[in-house]
């Protein structure tokens, strides 16, 4: 059996046998459990994961138990290699955060070299933009390297991107929506939060540079955001809880203080086969239920299917950093090259006392297109 995918990770995917339909299945080892077909629900024979994750936590928790079941007295699987996989969810909303205190105070830096490296709205608020939910798309999707207008000192040009970036992540799927007008407390995280995923939200640095001041990031951001394959629920991380290492000032009430904790993820960002970085998620400053509060604060309604993103991975070393803009630090050659292949991997613990292995994201950059 593959490593990280026992019976205490059982994440969900979408994916379709040899001329047979997409429906929901749980990963074991290399197989997949065919869940529509073993447990007979109706919202599991569907081309993605929205309508179970609909149903809320109790449904969760009984079909996670029945999956283990099932397995543990040997259930039909089917191999891996039989099968296709698609995107797991269909994407609702994507909104992306900023929620490293390491790599936001490194991009200060290198943008603002003589000025403040955070923002004085920062240490406040999780930071975060609207992203294109259209262009979210599984792992091993090919990248076509974006066009757009870039900076240049007699005025801006048009052309590929020289400046493609890859920006290693988490994200988190949102299985229950909410009322429109109603704020959710952080304390409800997992009434809402079905699961995570690997994310690599693909930049253009140099069109985002040109287009960012003032409204914030566009077709530097909305051309491409891939994640993996598999969902890992919420209740598979139980074992990698941790405090996060603190937040001064403390934030005001409705971001919760006293429930800051993050994940003890370990992300490996592998470029070309080479691992160039290893970002720890558990040195973010902004918590998953914070951003989940500040995202809805302002009466924002949930939907099933919405996807946020904790922004770019840093930690405090340069070898953790999470992004080529932070790893090359000003050298142009940091940057992605046609053909070059990004893969990032994701370890926790497990609550069987090893570790799980998180579906992993891969990406290989094409020429632009025409």
């Amino acid at each position: 059996m593959t490593d990280g995918f026992g019976l205490d990770h059982l994440p969900y995917g979408v994916f379709s046998p040899v001329g047979g339909t997409r429906r929901v299945g749980v990963r074991i080892g290399d197989d997949v459990l065919d869940l529509a077909a073993a447990t007979g629900r109706p919202e599991l024979a569907t081309p993605s994961l929205n309508a179970f994750m609909a149903l809320g936590p109790d449904v969760w928790a009984e079909t996670r138990a029945e999956a283990r079941r099932l397995l543990e007295a040997g259930a039909a699987t089917v191999p891996l290699r039989d099968v296709e996989l698609h995107l797991p969810i269909e994407v609702a909303d994507y909104v992306d955060f900023y929620a490293s205190i390491h790599h936001a105070t490194n991009v200060g830096r290198i943008f603002r070299p003589d000025g403040a490296a955070l923002l004085p709205n920062w240490r406040h608020l999780p930071v975060g933009y609207h992203g294109r939910a259209g262009t979210v798309v599984p792992s091993g999707t090919p990248i076509v390297r974006p066009r757009g207008q870039r900076p240049a000192a007699d005025g801006p040009t048009y052309g590929a991107s020289r400046r493609l970036d890859i920006e290693a992540e988490l994200g988190f799927v949102v299985g229950v929506g909410s009322q429109l007008g109603t704020p959710v407390p952080y304390g409800a995280f997992a009434d809402h939060v079905f699961g995570v995923v690997g994310l690599n939200d693909w930049s253009a640095r140099d069109i985002q540079a040109w287009e960012y001041v003032p409204l914030g990031p566009f077709l530097g951001k909305s051309f491409a955001t891939s994640v993996s394959h598999w969902v890992t629920p919420v209740a598979a991380l139980a074992a990698a809880w941790v405090e996060l290492p603190g937040q001064d000032p403390e934030p005001l009430p409705y971001l919760g203080p006293d429930l800051t904790r993050g994940l003890d993820i370990d992300v490996e960002v592998v470029l070309n086969g080479e691992v160039v970085s290893r970002p720890p998620y558990r040195t973010m400053y902004w918590s998953p239920a914070q951003m989940l509060a500040h995202l809805t604060v302002n009466g924002a309604s949930l939907r099933t299917g919405d996807l946020y993103g904790s922004g770019t991975i840093s930690g405090p070393e340069p070898e953790q950093r999470g992004s080529l803009l932070e790893i090359g630090w000003g050298d142009e050659s940091a940057y992605l090259a046609d053909g070059d292949e990004v893969v990032l991997r994701y370890s926790a613990p497990g609550t069987g006392g090893g570790r799980i292995a998180l579906g992993e994201v891969r990406g290989r950059v094409q020429p632009p297109g025409s």
